[in-house]
């Protein structure tokens, strides 16, 4: 029994929202700290000495504006925000449930279905804060030809009702691979790591979450890229 299941068990709250708790608490406090460091008298200029939480968030911080920039184009400064919020959430939370006796959040299905469905929900916002209701023509196919009726000229997409369904299946599915994809790896990690430290529990189970760490940080890595993929098609033009 971890810790947040200690908790859930002394207040009848699930653990998974104790461990979502922490997790925010966490991000929050990072970000507290680097805030204070760049209020620092010298400005924050000068790089703190060695590894500190400022050099880590920094480092992570120009790794996602270069993806930001190269997959949402010029209006990325907008929606990176959300982006890195995602990011550090889900890499905190899949380091978390590394560690002895705590639980992570994404191996959880509440969360990982609660962040896709976020990030769906985002990405058609997107598209139709930035092209209006024309942006949903993309789901109606290509047309074939214009007809003028009364000096307005109406475009004839006889594929529509085959393109809508396409589409539709295309992007709901989008919420299924971003959860799936989070929650099968992450509980697999686990599975494993705790299999080894209770067969040997000494210096193999290190190796294993050695491994963990990487499947963490590429695991947030994939969901925030898919999401600003997604953000990116949606800022294209509608067509």
């Amino acid at each position: 029994m971890n810790v947040f299941e200690s908790l859930e068990h002394a207040t009848g709250v699930p653990w998974v929202l104790w461990s979502a708790s922490f997790v925010a608490a966490v991000v929050l406090a990072a970000a507290l700290t680097v805030r204070a460091r760049l209020a620092a008298p010298d400005g924050g200029l000068v790089p703190d000495a060695g590894v500190s939480v400022r050099n880590v968030i920094e480092m992570l911080g120009e790794m996602l504006v270069g993806l930001a920039e190269q997959n949402m184009g010029p209006r990325w400064r907008t929606y990176f925000p959300f982006v890195a919020s995602i990011f550090l959430y889900i890499l905190i939370a899949n380091l978390i449930g590394l560690v002895p006796g705590m639980g992570g959040a994404t191996r959880n299905p509440n969360v990982t279905w609660a962040w896709a469905t976020l990030s769906f929900v985002v990405h058609q916002y997107v598209g139709i804060r930035e092209h209006g209701f024309g942006y949903l023509l993309h789901f109606m196919g290509p047309s074939l030809f214009d007809v003028k009726i009364g000096g307005r000229t109406f475009h004839v997409r006889l594929l529509a009702p085959i393109y809508a369904v396409i589409e539709l299946i295309s992007h709901v599915s989008r919420v299924f691979t971003l959860a799936v994809r989070l929650l099968a790896n992450m509980s697999a990690d686990a599975i494993v790591v705790g299999v080894w430290i209770a067969l040997v529990p000494a210096v193999v189970p290190a190796l294993f979450m050695g491994l963990g760490v990487l499947v963490a940080f590429l695991q947030a890595y994939v969901f925030a890229m898919l999401s600003m993929i997604y953000i990116g098609l949606a800022l294209e033009e509608a067509h």
